[in-house]
């Protein structure tokens, strides 16, 4: 699936899922309203959890929401923030329906259109499925920081971008190239200073992400979740500022 038509089926299912809850939302309970939040602001990671399973963005989308609906129908009745990371849970539920998907299809009559996809190991290993699950995570944890980026900074936003995609640009190029494109003059040293400006601002506004995911603020717990994604290196400087603040 391309990257332009992943973007559109995930902003569909965002809305979907933004509906949908509020549809159903009669309840003042904080757990229940955080839940819900948290839910519709990765609803990027179950899909890519879905698609990379079953590489089928059809399946991907039916099960997206069917378990938006079970969400909110009470299926998840035990999940409790107080027990543990969010992405574990949603780990756990997401795994398990992939798996009942898989028993399901292989009830069904074999298919026998050579052109369909096949399915992804129907018994997967344990390794295999936390780490299809991290891709996915840390891939929407990323995706939200480069959109929160271009919101607060797009120049920064722009500069980054464009040194991603051409690392081996001179900077006096990369200037005359952002100079049309953001409309306004950039010098080199413009463009080194903001390229630098950018990382810190991309790793701060990653730490938020994950400490919004978290729930919580503690270094050490962001360090530890750094880790385990393997996103450490794109916030280390950032989380020495934060420890340093106390």
């Amino acid at each position: 699936m391309d990257r332009e038509s992943l973007a559109q089926r995930l902003s569909a299912i965002s809305t979907q899922w933004t509906l949908l809850f509020q549809a159903h939302q009669g309840s003042s309970e904080t757990v229940a309203t955080a839940q819900s939040q948290l839910m519709q602001r990765y609803s990027g990671a179950v899909f890519r959890y879905f698609l990379g399973a079953l590489r089928d963005p059809e399946v991907a989308t039916e099960l997206s929401q069917e378990f938006a609906l079970r969400f909110v129908r009470g299926d998840f009745r035990r999940a409790d923030p107080q027990r543990g990371r969010f992405r574990d849970y949603l780990k756990k539920a997401l795994i398990h329906m992939v798996t009942d998907y898989q028993r399901m299809r292989q009830a069904w009559p074999r298919q026998l259109d050579p052109a369909a996809p096949e399915l992804a190991d129907s018994h997967p290993e344990s390794i295999h499925e936390e780490e299809e699950f991290l891709k996915s995570w840390r891939e929407e944890l990323l995706e939200r920081t480069w959109k929160a980026l271009a919101e607060a900074q797009p120049t920064y936003h722009a500069v980054l971008l464009y040194r991603l995609e051409n690392p081996d640009a001179p900077s006096t190029g990369v200037a005359q190239e952002l100079s049309v494109q953001l409309g306004k003059p950039l010098n080199a040293a413009a463009v080194r200073k903001a390229t630098q400006r950018a990382h810190e601002k991309f790793a701060d506004l990653l730490l938020d992400e994950i400490q919004h995911s978290l729930g919580t603020a503690a270094t050490a717990a962001l360090r530890d979740e750094l880790i385990a994604l393997d996103l450490l290196r794109y916030c280390r400087s950032a989380l020495e500022r934060r420890e340093a603040k106390g």
